[in-house]
């Protein structure tokens, strides 16, 4: 034989190591009945086995265990029927993986007789690993697609929670599925509703991040998902074990879903036993808590919408009622006026327009407090305050409404020494009302109690009752807007359901807090107000000299007013209390015959309103201030407008003070007397001694 002939088997092995190397096709070769006899390079090459090893039915050994048997019975059917043979199995790569292949085998005959076989195995792992993918995004996209099927008419929240956890934790087999809502605070988080298997126990309830430990909680917050494939293996007690083996975890997904930089919900699933999650069940956990959190957000919106509509309609109900309320006894008193002669009955009937209008401006003032307060327009002149005095002006407010109940009154004042650092009449605002709605929801002759004290570095003020009380399902939304008790209705004598919560803004506003103690009906309330405490005992601001009665006295002699006032009805009155008082008094209905009656008239004041025709009262202030020669006329803004911005517009424009309508008549009295007293002492221009 010659050389060419002896290299000639060589070269053909040589072929095959190189094309099973570089190829994903190896071939191969057997005996009949499927044993190896003869060197399979192609074969040695792809799975690194030696002759040694594939020899006989040795090449079975790469096959993986699973699929054994299987392929041994297809093989011994293609021998049986000496017919192609055609199966898919998994056969290990040199490098330990197994990889998917499709073996293709050719009997090769001799008449009829089986000589050998023949045949190639195709590495098929991409195109089947891409048809997994495939199959799994389906069947994913259908999930998603039933869960937002099975949703998407659901307005509960906690139902939406349990639907997904239920259809989730059934899709991934798994022993139990949750969805959290984490709190505000990114420490706890609570489970509302879940899903578990037959004789699992539910999860439901309020947890501690930190029992996952400190590196997952870290994680979790940063939107990391936690997964665990085997509790007992990678966890410690101290990494979160403890509590997953507790409740019978020993495999579990919890995908944390970060918004704006913050964790707000968590999807667990959870497995009793170890599980190795693939990558698309952990991203198939993560696609879900979005979807949930976001539809669970959009229910609780639409919920809010629909709670604040609800809301917003007993509201404008109860202000019109509370509003058309004091109009019924001003029309009678207003009859009985026209009619009556008796100085009883007059008397009577004035009292009665005096109290129903103060009234309708309390309801007013309230709801304008409220609009300064959402819009943030409140701004708090804050001095040092003895606590004392807050507690006993307060009383003085309240005082008409503890005398009407007859009720007994308490009060327990602080020591002198305590101070806060806030604005006087927001929180004598505040304590007024808390003993205003105590006299309201106390039967007559009922006890009230308002006690003070220091509490190390806070301000504690208390008032108590033995009122109706609040059930303790209700006494968490007393403080939220528009809110009135179904059990105060026999109690109520009118108000709009702001009173509190305008208390609870402007202690906070303080840097304090406000809260509630009931032990039901029929129990009684105690409100608690806590204040930041001023250290140390300030020197207080003295009190501006000449008092009262200087002012009264210099009050004596008759000024001449200017009334510039579009409503006709508003001027007339104004200008008739204003000659009854003893002054001379002229008026306009417009800015710019306004501006004109003060160059004419020169008078010591002038009282102008600022939504009028022709020329508003801001320009026409302007106009006075502009003229040198009406630099000593007092000028005040007179106005149903009176917010803080309108303040520091008035201001801007010139004017020397500013009163809100309706106006008390012992306050235009006061008025009055305070531009007397100036006017007989020196004076430049714009006054400052007047408190705006």
């Amino acid at each position: 034989m010659s050389k060419r002939e002896n290299d000639e088997p060589d070269r053909g092995h040589h072929r095959l190591q190189a094309l099973a190397a570089n190829t994903s096709t190896l071939v191969w070769f057997t005996a009949p009945d499927g044993s190896v006899t003869q060197q399979n390079p192609s074969w040695s090459a792809f799975t690194g086995q030696a002759m040694e090893d594939y020899r006989g039915w040795g090449w079975m050994k790469a096959v993986h265990p699973d699929d054994r048997m299987g392929l041994e019975d297809a093989w011994r059917a293609a021998t049986q029927a000496k017919t192609a043979f055609d199966h898919a199995y998994r056969l290990c790569r040199r490098d330990g993986e197994y990889r998917h292949v499709q073996a293709q085998g050719t009997p090769v005959m001799d008449g009829t007789v089986l000589r050998e076989w023949v045949g190639v195995c195709v590495d098929v792992t991409a195109s089947h690993r891409a048809q997994l993918a495939l199959q799994e995004s389906e069947l994913r996209y259908r999930l998603l697609d039933r869960l937002g099927q099975a949703t998407r008419e659901v307005d509960d929240a906690s139902e939406v929670m349990g639907v997904t956890a239920r259809m989730l934790g059934e899709y991934l087999g798994a022993t139990r599925c949750a969805y959290a809502d984490v709190e505000p605070d990114g420490d706890r988080f609570t489970i509302r509703n879940d899903w578990s298997v037959p004789g699992v126990p539910s999860s439901v309830g309020a947890y501690s991040l930190e029992l996952f430990g400190p590196q997952a909680t870290t994680n979790l917050r940063r939107g990391q998902h936690l997964v665990v494939r085997d509790v007992d293996r990678e966890l410690g007690d101290e990494g979160g074990g403890r509590m997953f083996k507790a409740i019978g975890i020993r495999a579990i997904i919890c995908a944390g879903l970060v918004k704006q930089g913050r964790l707000v919900a968590m999807m667990a699933v959870h497995q009793a036993d170890p599980r190795d999650w693939t990558e698309q069940e952990i991203a198939l956990v993560g696609e879900v808590v979005e979807r949930c959190w976001a539809h669970i957000e959009r229910v609780r919106d639409n919920a809010m919408l629909r709670e604040q509509d609800r809301r917003k309609d007993e509201f404008l109900a109860t202000l019109a009622h509370e509003l058309r309320n004091p109009l019924a006894p001003i029309k009678y008193a207003m009859a009985l006026l026209r009619r009556a002669d008796d100085p009883g009955q007059l008397a009577r009937a004035r009292d009665v327009v005096d109290r129903q209008v103060s009234q309708m401006a309390r309801l007013i003032d309230d709801l304008l407090d409220l609009s300064r307060v959402n819009r943030g327009l409140i701004r708090l002149q804050l001095e040092p305050l003895r606590v004392a005095d807050l507690v006993r002006e307060a009383v003085e407010v309240a005082r008409p409404a503890l005398d009407e109940g007859r009720h007994e009154l308490q009060v327990l004042p602080p020591p002198e020494q305590v101070f806060v650092h806030a604005d006087a009449t927001r929180l004598v605002q505040v304590l007024g009302n808390l003993l205003g709605n105590a006299a309201k929801y106390t039967p007559d002759g009922g006890r009230i109690v308002v006690s003070a004290r220091a509490e190390g570095g806070e301000a504690l003020i208390e008032v108590a009752d033995n009122g109706v009380g609040i059930p303790p399902a209700d006494q968490g939304r007393l403080f939220q807007m528009f809110t009135q008790l179904e059990h105060t209705a026999s109690r109520s004598r009118g108000g709009l359901g702001i009173g509190l919560s305008l208390v609870r803004t402007l202690v906070q506003m303080h840097g304090g807090t406000v809260s509630l103690r009931s032990e039901g009906l029929g129990r009684g309330s105690t409100f608690t107000v806590r204040l930041p405490r001023m250290g140390g005992v300030p020197a207080l601001a003295p009190q501006a000299p000449g008092g009262v009665s200087g002012a009264a006295e210099a009050g004596e002699r008759g000024l001449r007013i200017a009334v510039v006032e579009d409503n006709d009805d508003g001027r007339a009155s104004l200008v008739e209390l204003l000659g009854l008082m003893g002054h001379e008094v002229r008026s306009a209905a417009d800015g710019a015959a306004g501006v004109e009656l003060v160059r004419s008239f020169r008078p010591d004041l002038v009282l102008l309103d600022l939504g009028l025709p022709v020329m508003d009262g801001l320009e026409a202030c302007r106009r006075i201030r502009g003229d040198p020669q009406l630099r000593q006329v007092r000028v005040v803004a007179l106005t149903g407008w009176g917010t803080d911005l309108d303040r520091e517009r008035t201001a801007r424009a010139g004017f020397d003070l500013h009163l809100t309508k309706p106006v008390e008549a012992e306050t235009l009295r006061r008025t009055v007397e305070k531009t007397a007293a100036a006017k007989a002492g020196p004076s430049a221009g714009p006054s400052s001694d007047l408190a705006r």
